[in-house]
């Protein structure tokens, strides 16, 4: 039951009304979930205690597409990294970060990098496309889906920048 029953802060002429108590009991049974979410809201606010299905909300809050497919515990330290991982969003430490919480693994980035420029129109301005190659190494290469991880990977970078992803064992 609530701990605040809506009966006990009745005048007392009330308080002899069986009609009006079991209405009020009835409507403690429909207001305890209420009563139970916000006396735990600081839970559902910490991406570790949080239950699962509040999880993504909590990732589009940070502006974090989590995607599906992670293992709830990946999540939820995505979730409460998500402030640092924008932080040091569009450098190497960050997508090094951001693989590294996504996969368990130990991540090296590699990029390509160069500014290259012309100053006669029409001609093109590099010869190579930037490219960033990520190795990951775990313990189990098998079991990490490079589908899902490069999709992540290449939403991190720029979209002209051509993403290399090779997953090895530690």
């Amino acid at each position: 039951m609530t701990p605040h029953p809506l009966a006990d802060r009745l005048p007392a002429v009330y308080l002899e009304d069986l009609f009006t108590q079991r209405f009020l009991a009835a409507l403690d049974e429909v207001l305890e979930p209420v009563f139970t979410v916000l006396d735990g809201f600081a839970a559902y606010l910490d991406p570790r205690l949080a239950p699962e299905d509040f999880l993504e909300w909590l990732a589009h809050w940070v502006a974090l597409d989590v995607g599906e497919g992670w293992s709830p515990a990946r999540r939820r330290l995505l979730v409460a990294r998500a402030v640092e991982l924008h932080r040091w969003r569009g450098t190497r430490r960050g997508l090094a970060e951001h693989v590294a919480l996504m996969t368990g693994g130990q991540v090296e980035v590699g990029d390509s990098g160069g500014v290259t420029s012309t100053d006669r129109p029409g001609l093109p301005v590099a010869e190579d496309a930037p490219r960033v190659v990520v190795r990951v190494r775990v313990a189990r290469p098998d079991e990490v889906d490079r589908t899902r991880l490069r999709a992540a990977i290449a939403s991190a970078v720029p979209a002209h920048v051509e993403v290399d992803l090779e997953v090895v064992g530690a």
